[in-house]
């Protein structure tokens, strides 16, 4: 299952950079980050469950209906967590704010270890709202009205071009893999010498 996960995941950034080099000036950033976290909330009702980090964070996620096996997942729980996010940026000027998304949803078979993987993919033209050329910063409002921030790679030339008010481009995509893993025993004691 781990490896489907992070197959699904890999493939779904892959994805982004033709898109990328095919714009003006476009590159593609990637980040990823891995963590065991634990369940310390269920809301079966609704679907939803809250997960505590190692750094004490929390973070709530909806469960797929599709999800077959969730009823194994107890509070206290630990999941193996993989994130993946991928940003394009594209620096072609001009057009009309827009969005179009795609989710892709894999998940254990019935009977399976409990877990899965979300891929959430989006191509968004929206107006530039704010800019810090020094950290390399660019928050835009998209269509709906929301505010997202992205980091332009320093592969993106023309990044001093681009004023607030301008339109440009940005393809995103941020992969979820959970695997529910078993909890550690306890410790042995050492033996007497």
């Amino acid at each position: 299952m781990k490896r489907i996960l992070l197959t699904a995941a890999v493939l779904s950034i892959l994805a982004l950079v033709p898109a990328a080099r095919a714009q003006e000036r476009g590159a593609v950033t990637v980040a990823q980050t891995e963590a065991v976290v634990k369940v310390i909330k269920i809301d079966r009702k609704a679907r939803t469950v809250t997960f505590q980090g190692p750094r004490g964070n929390t973070q709530t996620l909806n469960v797929p209906k599709e999800a077959q096996n969730f009823d194994q997942v107890k509070v206290g729980s630990l999941f193996r967590v993989k994130y993946v996010e991928a940003v394009a940026v594209a620096l072609g000027r001009g057009g009309q704010a827009a969005v179009t998304t795609d989710q892709q949803v894999r998940l254990a078979p019935k009977g399976g270890t409990p877990g899965g993987v979300v891929v959430n993919t989006a191509r968004i033209s929206a107006k530039v709202e704010a800019i810090d050329y020094a950290s390399r910063e660019v928050a835009v409002r998209g269509p709906k009205g929301n505010l997202r921030a992205f980091k332009v790679s320093e592969d993106v030339q023309g990044l001093a071009q681009v004023n607030i008010g301008d339109t440009i481009s940005v393809i995103y995509a941020e992969a979820l893999a959970l695997e529910m893993v078993e909890a550690p025993g306890p410790k042995a004691k050492p033996t007497p010498k």
